[in-house]
């Protein structure tokens, strides 16, 4: 990270080169002209330095030069201060305050004591994490064959589409151990229903039958304001030491390539040039759970003083009750959403009461749980056509494994009906799926 730039008469080699400099003035300067002047002391905390510098250093450097920057300069600095502070911060030592070098987890999960032990734990030498956790422009304008990540646009089944930021195989890998041998023994909030090993959407749903309303809240693009320094500070919290986090942070977040903007609106485009949790990343559906942590106590606090069952599948927030303030929740909802910093989409709020049809997940819940008449329609028209004109004719979406992915489906749509997948199985044993 630092040159052979040195000091008049002193020889002294410089952590940041000219180039850095000027990165680092210009973020800075965009942080402190992103509020008005009466509310510039706002922004110039640890949270918001280091999410303006992590964009253009990397996430050890963004750490360091913060606490460096907030001991040097207790107020907001103009331009010229803070350029020659940084220009002239040496190489070594490097410009940390005294803290714990060695991790120490206060969970049952991996030791990784430092970054050496992180690097030999996911396989990798110094140079190659260093590259899997490249972050800042540079990284944004790679060609498709040097990103980490294959990005895909989903259309969703109610409109509007989802973007799926998939790892490559090996940054798959090691997204893989961190999933299974940290944030799987992590204990996410017992509403938390979505990615949790022993509950599912059926337990989900479950708990809102048999009630006289049920109201349902979506978080907005819920995965794209999940930002780095909110996942760096999951792992900070599990223990592990600052450059530790940060390398963790780093590896299980991404921020969009520039020619990949096109897939997407403009709005939705300044979310993903944040580094954030990718959809499709094996660590994100966890670190989800683990950043919702304190949206799910505070909300689940107001439901169990108002007699209101809550749980929560992912960006759903379901809610049920027979005598609900519904004004009152959705507004109590969308203020504990904004604190956290997430958005609610209210087009998306759905407010059911028993005479309607109350649906979580695809699943209808008015007098028990069971999947909605109309896809166990569709799906035994599919089998019919299937038994007469083979599996293949009905494969138009082009499933790998046809067969699995029809018999997942009676799997769900037999939820709470034994009855439907004794007929729905013995349609499908009648099929020839090899044709």
């Amino acid at each position: 990270m630092s040159d052979d730039r040195t000091s008049p008469g002193i020889g002294a080699r410089r952590r940041f080169d000219s180039v850095q400099v000027d990165r680092i003035v210009i973020a800075i300067d965009e942080l402190l002209r992103s509020v008005e002047a009466p509310r510039v002391a706002d922004v110039w905390t640890s949270r918001e330095i280091d999410g303006a510098l992590v964009d253009v250093l990397d996430p050890v450097d963004a750490d360091d030069l913060t606490r460096a920057l907030l001991a040097a300069f207790p107020a907001p600095p103009r331009s010229g201060p803070v350029a020659a502070f940084v220009a002239d911060l040496p190489a070594a030592p490097r410009v940390v305050v005294p803290e714990l070098r060695v991790s120490a987890p206060v969970f049952e999960v991996r030791q990784v004591e430092d970054i050496a032990a992180l690097a030999g734990w996911l396989n990798m030498s110094l140079e190659e994490l260093e590259w899997f956790t490249a972050s800042g422009r540079r990284s944004r304008r790679l060609k498709p064959a040097l990103r980490h990540y294959r990005v895909s646009r989903i259309p969703k089944r109610d409109g509007g589409y989802r973007i799926i930021e998939a790892p490559k195989e090996r940054l798959a890998t090691a997204q893989r151990k961190i999933l299974d041998q940290i944030l799987t023994g992590l204990p996410p909030h017992p509403a938390a229903h979505g990615f949790v090993r022993g509950r599912s959407i059926t337990s989900f749903a479950a708990k809102h039958a048999l009630h006289d309303t049920v109201v349902r809240v979506d978080l907005r693009r819920c995965f794209e304001h999940v930002t780095y320094p909110r996942v760096r500070a999951v792992f900070a919290a599990i223990g592990y030491a600052p450059a530790v986090a940060a390398y963790l942070g780093s590896l299980c977040t991404t921020t969009i390539a520039v020619d990949d903007e096109a897939l997407v609106d403009p709005h939705h485009a300044a979310l993903l040039r944040e580094r954030h949790l990718p959809q499709g990343s094996p660590t994100s559906p966890a670190l989800l759970n683990l950043v919702l942590r304190r949206l799910d106590f505070r909300v689940a606090g107001y439901a169990d003083k108002h007699h209101i069952t809550y749980t929560r599948y992912g960006d759903d927030l379901a809610f049920s009750g027979d005598q609900i303030e519904i004004g009152r929740l959705l507004w109590f909802v969308e203020r504990v959403a904004a604190a956290e910093g997430f958005v609610v989409h209210r087009r998306k709020t759905r407010i059911m009461h028993d005479h309607q049809r109350q649906q979580l997940a695809g699943l209808v819940v008015n007098r028990g749980v069971r999947a909605g008449r109309a896809e166990f329609d569709a799906l035994k028209a599919l089998l019919h056509n299937a038994i007469r004109d083979g599996a293949h004719s009905q494969n138009r979406e082009r499933h790998p494994d046809f067969r699995a992915h029809v018999y997942g489906r009676i799997d769900w749509l037999s939820t709470g009906s034994p009855q439907r997948r004794e007929r729905l199985r013995t349609m499908a044993a009648q099929v020839a799926w090899d044709r």
